[in-house]
């Protein structure tokens, strides 16, 4: 298997065009194209809906949540 990886660019009609050349000839091959935008997308996109976080942080009303005790810490030998 072979990764290869490309930057291109899509035009106004939404297509993506690739010419990869690959070291195979009359036979058939498996290609996967993964599609992740350059820019990394919306900074504000928490992937939750709109107004998610506003309307349900703080809202508990049920008992108080407590963080019980989490045991021990392993003691480890030192790395050397």
């Amino acid at each position: 298997m072979q990764t290869i990886t490309l930057h291109s660019h899509v035009g106004s009609d939404g297509i993506l065009k690739l010419n990869v050349p690959v070291d195979a000839s009359n036979a058939d091959i498996e290609v996967v194209v993964v599609v992740h935008p350059v820019n990394g997308g919306d900074p504000n996109d928490t992937g939750w809906p709109p107004g998610f976080i506003e309307r349900t942080a703080g809202v508990w009303a049920g008992e108080k949540l407590v963080r019980e005790p989490q045991g021990e810490y392993e003691v480890r030998e030192e790395l050397r």
